[in-house]
């Protein structure tokens, strides 16, 4: 082949991908720190931060601690927090029943948290598993057999309204019952908090990658295992258009936001909810995308922060306007610096 051979080309895509500068005019798809949502666990007493076995990085603060992190998340930008309590496993039984606690943890760290980061969204899981001694969502039918839908509903009604109380910007039902965002929406309207918002987890699978997350909440040592089965109310991971159709019910309920959950594994059902609906949409990265990361990263398998970065674009470009994930304050910092 001759020395100076050239192509008769007209199109050449790669003369935009020559430079970052013209990289970077042309990207299609910019990931903000404004798009982040940090999940935080909360603990009760006044020791260090406990470091998460399975999700290296992350720790359970006490109030006091999850107050400091709260403000240096703010101060870097992040919008929103979203609290996940773990209670002494000696405050948990069959009905959950600490989640009606006026005192309960969750309800005494949101206060701390509006009281000195009062511009921070704060989000709260409206759900049952922290609660219960089996592990489920919700309260067990008479047969011990599954969810009771109707009677978990009116208990997730009354967390609501106790946790609008408290100040919370946004409730997250996570449950997956049926019927619980209209449930939700009328308590709190009627208990006069109609400026408190809903984020529903609407597309919400039972996947088998929430064990390091069970493991920081302790639902699954309450359970006595992580491998806990909710399919019975959680989305069957095989089912695509049913997203769908979870998400529009949401929609006609009152949801503000709607979730699909997991992330990275469901980009083409974020894809979908994102062509369904004009309402803003999340995803969550969840324990177990964020813990395989790391450890294949540990291992010296995988580029860390390459691979942090790509799983979160790829999240955003799915359709995610804000993204729940484990690596907020890292990415954060790093966008920091960037500018």
């Amino acid at each position: 082949m001759a020395k100076n051979f050239q192509l008769p080309l007209t199109h050449r895509p790669r003369r935009l991908r020559r430079q970052h500068s013209r990289r970077s005019l042309v990207a299609e798809t910019v990931l903000r720190v404004e798009d982040l949502i940090a999940p935080l666990f909360v603990v009760d007493g006044k020791g260090a931060p406990e470091p998460i076995g399975s999700m290296p990085g992350v720790s359970r603060f006490s109030i006091a601690d999850l107050v400091k992190e709260c403000a240096e998340l703010h101060a870097l930008g992040i919008p929103a927090v979203a609290l996940f309590p773990k209670l002494d496993a000696r405050l948990k039984d069959a009905n959950g029943t600490q989640a009606l606690n006026k005192r309960t943890l969750v309800l005494r760290a949101v206060r701390a948290v509006k009281a000195a980061v009062p511009e921070l969204t704060v989000i709260t899981d409206v759900a049952l598993d922290p609660y219960t001694s089996h592990g489920h969502d919700g309260v067990l039918n008479a047969a011990q057999d599954d969810v009771d839908n109707d009677r978990t509903v009116a208990i997730l009604c009354r967390m609501a309204v106790m946790q609008a109380d408290a100040g919370v910007d946004f409730v997250a039902p996570s449950d997956m019952m049926d019927g619980r965002v209209g449930a939700i929406r009328k308590a709190l309207d009627a208990a006069g908090h109609t400026g408190t918002g809903i984020i529903a987890y609407s597309a919400k699978y039972n996947s088998a990658y929430y064990g390091p997350f069970r493991d920081a909440v302790g639902s699954a040592k309450a359970a006595g295992t992580r491998l806990l089965s909710k399919a019975t109310y959680q989305m069957d991971p095989a089912n695509r258009r049913e997203a769908v159709r979870e998400v529009q019910l949401d929609i006609a309920e009152g949801a503000d936001i709607v979730m699909v959950k997991p992330a990275g594994l469901y980009l083409d059902i974020i894809r979908d909810v994102r062509n369904s609906t004009r309402v803003p949409v999340a995803a969550y990265q969840i324990s177990g995308e964020y813990a395989q990361i790391q450890a294949a990263a540990q291992l010296g398998w995988l580029d860390l922060a390459r691979c942090r970065d790509e799983s979160l674009l790829a999240i955003k470009r799915a359709g995610a306007d804000m993204i729940l994930t484990y690596f907020a304050k890292e990415v954060a910092k790093q966008l920091k610096d960037k500018r």
